[in-house]
């Protein structure tokens, strides 16, 4: 498993109306007494948010195309050579950035094998399972949750292969609908989602009343630059075809800025942000202080 972790995370600059006076904190050398980031800023705008931030949108922010794209290749989550492919090979380096990050917030030992236990997780977007399965084998009470009824399917299959597993909750659903419930998480996990929802104002603020104060947020996503339209696109897509044609919209990814623009407004405050970076000469994902493609955040919610 990938454990180099992200030394220090500098965001650049949004624009001129941005002005960043604290730096993310390292997840290695992070100080619990540094003072969280702070800066003002113009509303964020985009052309699939809403024009009203007042309150709670309780209907889905899920787009019906990106639903449809993804129920056309549910069947294939867990074949590791498939359309999933590059998420089977970053999920490792992706835990190791959950379990570092969750351990060091809830005090947590990360030598143990089930270094979550008594933690209850959400996994957002959850597809197949391959995230919540190994949430699950490391303690944690999982909820695992996806809009899309043949990812669920296929993740209920998989994950009664084992009983450690048979014990996650799934259930076809969006998190909008989940707070109608009242559910509360001690930790909201949305990874490689964000970029497919039609309002990312709207879903974090749906993250964010899903977990308890002073929990954990966990967001992956794809920045929007140059480099991330070269690689996640051209060449992911249609060189490599790693993913299948059409899988990302490059005009619906978010900066890393603009991330912590977003989850400041709906009360999380980011604490640290690692970048995945890909060697092909080893076919394998590690975690580095690059957040120019591939990048990954993680804050806690305000108590006030």
């Amino acid at each position: 498993m990938a454990s180099k972790l992200v030394r220090h995370s500098h965001l650049r600059a949004l624009s001129s109306s941005i002005s960043i006076n604290n730096h993310i904190r390292s997840p290695h050398f992070s100080n619990p007494n540094r003072a969280p980031l702070s800066f003002s800023y113009r509303p964020f705008s985009n052309a699939s948010s809403s024009s009203s931030t007042a309150g709670f949108q309780r209907a889905s922010s899920l787009k019906d195309l990106e639903l449809a794209k993804f129920a056309s290749i549910a069947e294939t989550w867990w074949d590791s050579e498939g359309p999933f492919k590059p998420l089977h090979v970053m999920n490792p380096t992706r835990l190791a950035f959950i379990r570092s990050t969750l351990c060091r917030h809830f005090g947590k030992d990360p030598n143990s094998a089930r270094p979550f236990e008594g933690l209850k997780i959400v996994d957002v977007g959850c597809g197949g399972g391959i995230l919540s399965e190994p949430l699950a084998r490391m303690g944690a009470t999982v909820t695992g949750v996806d809009a899309v009824e043949k990812n669920i399917k296929i993740a209920c299959i998989h994950a009664d292969l084992d009983p450690v597993t048979s014990t996650i909750e799934y259930c076809c659903t969006t998190a909008e609908k989940l707070l109608e419930e009242d559910r509360k998480f001690d930790a909201v996990i949305a990874l490689e989602v964000i970029e497919h929802v039609a309002n990312p104002a709207e879903f974090c603020k749906s993250l964010a009343a899903l977990t308890v104060p002073d929990g954990a947020t966990i967001i992956s996503t794809i920045n929007r630059s140059m480099r991330s339209y070269a690689t996640a696109i051209v060449a992911a897509e249609y060189l490599l075809h790693w993913l299948p044609k059409g899988t990302h919209e490059w005009s619906s990814f978010l900066t890393p800025e603009e991330l912590v623009l977003i989850l400041q407004r709906a009360n999380i405050t980011v604490r640290e942000m690692a970048g995945f970076v890909y060697n092909p000469l080893t076919g394998r994902w590690s975690l580095s202080d690059d957040i120019s493609v591939n990048f990954i955040a993680f804050g806690t919610k305000n108590c006030q």
